[in-house]
């Protein structure tokens, strides 16, 4: 079995508030099979002398859309699968660039992507798929225009808008369409709860979903073993999703003081996703986002801010998460430069490791440099605890990326 060695490195291990200096490293395969901060005497197949390195775990992305192409997701849904599937791949090599190792797809992604990249057909991270997002008529990510024709549709995978998204508008249509994903291979189900910014018809601050829908879907999910997350912008949403049973919010934008001590008490995580505003709000509307969803966007980069403060104060347990679309993807490291502007890069490095893996049902397997856990391993020049910034660097400071114990970038050898 092949082995690989990795000697004086200074290790940020995942969980611990410093740097671990002088360390050594031994990979076995594809797991890490020990972790010591004195020297490994091992006749290892290939040593590495990392002369003070960063080590680290592979970085988590637990909210992207790889097939969303442009930034006006009418034009996508009518896009050929083709396409969608060739920038589909590029994005996926992108991430792993970058040094994310593994990506929870936040809705729409078919399930075959993770296992294209699980058979080495395309380089990838490793892809959590949540295959159709549920939504109800007219809410987030219907993609009908309030003036379409309002043709009859089957609902079934393969057809414009069908492809990425599951219409349901009772809690047996939402059994049904919920165990159709899991039987693709979905990992996780994702729910529209509130409205959103880039459908058409849906304002901001509704909530959507009955109750009898969100319980149908969550006992369905629970049943498997696995989970509901749920996009959640207003409080009333955030609030459903802390009554009946989600275990992530996403975005969680207008967050407040009560509703923060209430996701701890449960142990809900939030996934705030603060890269795709900032990328919209600068240059958005040249690119082609549309007006409507452009007003959607006044001063929500102001109130996403306020609610990472508000979390960060009552102790909420926050993934990290980029939401970014078509030509925007290439920032996807700038989430961690705009998070420093409230957190601190210790809690930021949690938030893409240790505490994505938890959220992903993945703890000590993922997200740490731990024995036993999956070698998903990066290497940088810098120290990401005294300035996060150095990882917003679009991987030029990674000297190694490995994934599952094999090299996928390796410019020490």
């Amino acid at each position: 079995m092949e082995t690989v060695l990795f000697s004086n490195a200074n290790v940020f291990d995942g969980k611990t508030p410093h740097l671990r200096e002088g360390c050594s490293v031994l990979v076995e395969g594809n797991r890490i099979k020990e972790v010591s901060d004195k020297e490994i005497k091992f006749s290892a197949s290939r040593t590495i002398d990392l002369a003070g390195k960063t080590l680290m775990p592979g970085l988590i992305d637990l909210h992207v859309h790889i097939w969303w192409t442009e930034l006006d997701a009418v034009k996508v849904v009518r896009q050929r699968s083709e396409y969608i599937a060739c920038f589909a791949a590029s994005s996926l090599r992108r991430s792993l660039d970058y040094g994310f190792t593994s990506l929870r797809d936040a809705g729409g992604a078919d399930p075959s992507y993770a296992l294209a990249i699980e058979r080495g057909i395309i380089p990838g991270p490793r892809f959590f798929p949540s295959g159709r997002m549920m939504t109800q008529t007219g809410g987030h990510i219907d993609m009908r225009q309030v003036d379409a024709d309002d043709l009859s549709h089957p609902n079934a995978p393969g057809r414009d808008l069908y492809r990425f998204a599951a219409v349901v508008d009772s809690p047996d249509a939402m059994r049904a369409a919920v165990r159709e994903e899991l039987r693709r291979g979905a990992t996780q189900i994702k729910l529209m709860m509130s409205g959103g910014i880039s459908s058409p018809s849906d304002p901001l601050e509704r909530i959507q979903f009955s109750d009898p829908e969100i319980a149908t879907a969550v006992e369905e999910v629970n049943r498997r073993g696995t989970y509901c997350f749920a996009h959640c912008h207003p409080l009333n949403s955030i609030w459903k999703a802390i009554d009946l049973g989600i275990r992530s919010i996403e975005h969680g934008t207008f967050v407040d003081d009560a509703a923060a001590a209430a996701i701890v008490e449960k142990g809900i995580f939030v996934v705030p996703t603060l890269a795709v505003i900032w990328a919209l709000n600068a240059n958005g509307r040249e690119l082609g986002y549309p007006e409507v969803s452009m007003r959607k966007l006044q001063g929500i980069g102001d109130t996403m801010l306020n609610s990472l403060e508000v979390m960060k104060r009552a102790g909420v347990k926050m993934g990290y998460g980029t939401d970014l679309l078509g030509p925007h993807q290439v920032q996807q490291l700038n989430e961690f430069t705009i998070r420093s502007e409230v957190l601190s890069s210790y809690e930021i490095l949690l938030s893409a490791t240790s505490v994505a893996a938890e959220i992903l049902q993945q703890d000590g397997q993922l997200g740490v440099i731990a024995p036993g856990a999956l070698a998903d391993i990066i290497v940088l020049d810098d120290d990401p605890l005294k300035d996060i910034r150095v990882l917003d660097r679009m991987g030029r400071n990674l000297s190694i990326i490995m994934k599952d114990g094999k090299f996928y970038k390796d410019s020490l050898r």
